[in-house]
């Protein structure tokens, strides 16, 4: 493994130099969030002032230059205007720094002149071993080693995602949307204007990180195509990629031009090259992760009959909808089927979707859970509930839980609960436990299609 990316990742010390002392700067956001996330290595404090900066109570004496700084740096976060980090970065480099995130601005993004500039920086960082990310960016979130060097938030719940996003703003927003959405992250790392560690590099260490499970990108274009096709195709073979990729129609592709410097390129050649090498296109942030809860935290299936249990006529069918739409086989052998018959009332129907009907309760669900997971030729489930006052959605999450992981969680179940606030919460209950939930039915299926769609490109490579 890379060891600068090692360094980005898992750094024994970081130095933030552009740290302020006063709260609304970026320098100070750095800091605070290094320390509030519990980063547990050393960090430095640079400022050109040498002033004194408290957080919470701890008190950070600053260095005036890097250079001052008495120990080894691993990782030096930089946060001053754009005409001043080449100097800084020459610095770093005789300080022997492994790797620089670069939050400032004013490069590639501005023109020729910017570009120019980005060149001459990374040429510094390449003569003494080092890696740059960015510049443009927002910085770098590791949560198996509690690093937070961002000025997003600071809540991020851990989990097995790591998501790459080119653009910065909404990085910051999607890492706040994950919070609400329980969605439970490895790692998060702003690129900006991609002038040296770019989505094949990262790539490469996520693909030997034990932490990640699945990889999301917000992507607008690629600097070198088809190293990125390559290493996509190789890192697919071993875990999911999910890609959204902005820039679809002209005049978005130019508004990605301006935005970060990037060459977006014809959208068709983008398709097809993703199609070949297993990346998994979202064309939407709420269909991205929702593929990625399944592909970060469910086992690939072990063949092709997928059952579905519900309480609901009407969501029933429309899950079957979407199942056929997406290629997903429901399991229709009615022998096997008829297990389901002891958990329903006589006018419910073992026939899948299997409807336990609106009277089901506690006990219906746990059993006809209990079956599906234990029948070998059942190979995936999806859990629907309608709600309804005979059972308490956040009930039906704890049956869920428990009979999973009793199970030992060897194939893909997921769940979608239609109703109101404890339906949300139920849902919560579910996703903070790494099950897949959803308010629709579809997007349940389309999510478990999604992971089919990987599993299934994964088999047919290895044949050729």
């Amino acid at each position: 493994m890379d060891r600068n990316l090692e360094a980005l990742f898992r750094p024994k010390s970081i130095a933030v130099i552009g740290a302020s002392e006063k709260p609304g700067k970026i320098g100070y956001a750095v800091m605070k969030n290094l320390v509030e996330y519990g980063y547990e290595g050393k960090i430095y404090p640079v400022n050109v002032k040498g002033v004194e900066i408290e957080i919470n109570g701890k008190k950070f004496q600053s260095y005036k230059s890097i250079l001052d700084v008495p120990d080894e740096v691993d990782m030096a976060v930089i946060i001053v205007p754009a005409k001043f980090v080449p100097q800084i970065v020459e610095e770093c480099g005789q300080k022997g720094v492994k790797v620089l995130p670069i939050i400032s601005s004013g490069f590639g993004e501005l023109g020729e002149e910017g570009k120019k500039v980005e060149r001459q920086i990374v040429e510094t960082a390449h003569k003494y071993g080092m890696r740059i990310l960015g510049p443009n960016i927002f910085g770098v979130v590791y949560t198996p080693d509690k690093l937070n060097a961002t000025f997003g938030p600071t809540d991020v719940m851990p989990g097995n995602l790591a998501l790459i996003s080119q653009s910065g703003a909404l990085g910051i927003a999607l890492m706040g949307w994950t919070i609400l959405e329980k969605v439970g992250l490895s790692a998060v790392v702003s690129v900006g204007n991609k002038s040296d560690i770019d989505d094949a590099d990262l790539l490469e260490f996520f693909k030997e990180d034990d932490n990640t499970k699945a990889i999301l990108i917000y992507m607008e274009g690629v600097k070198d195509g088809r190293r990125f096709m390559e290493v996509a195709r190789e890192v697919s073979m071993e875990k999911p990629i999910i890609i959204i990729k902005a820039g679809r129609s002209e005049r978005g592709a130019k508004a990605a031009a301006s935005h970060t410097g990037s060459l977006a390129g014809a959208d068709s050649i983008y398709t097809a090259a993703f199609k070949q090498s297993g990346v998994l296109r979202a064309l939407t942030i709420g269909e991205a992760f929702d593929w990625a809860r399944t592909l970060s935290n469910l086992p690939e299936p072990e063949g092709e009959n997928v059952v579905i249990l519900t309480n609901g006529g009407g969501i029933g069918v429309m899950a079957t909808d979407a199942a056929e739409e997406e290629g997903l086989h429901l399991y229709d052998d009615l022998e096997e089927l008829k297990v389901f018959a002891n958990h329903m009332p006589p006018f419910g129907s073992y026939k899948n979707p299997v409807d336990l009907t609106g009277m089901a309760g506690a006990e219906s669900y746990e059993g006809a859970v209990r079956d599906a997971l234990a029948n070998p030729n059942m190979h995936a489930v999806a859990v629907l509930y309608c709600q309804t006052a005979v059972l308490d959605p956040r009930d039906l999450a704890k049956i869920v839980i428990r009979e999973y992981n009793e199970s030992g969680r060897k194939k893909p179940l997921v769940v979608a609960i239609v109703g109101g606030i404890e339906a949300k919460e139920a849902i919560d209950m579910l996703n903070e436990e790494g099950i897949p939930a959803y308010p629709e039915p579809e997007r349940a299926i389309k999510s478990l299609a999604a992971l089919y769609k990987w599993s299934n490109w994964k088999a047919r490579q290895r044949k050729e």
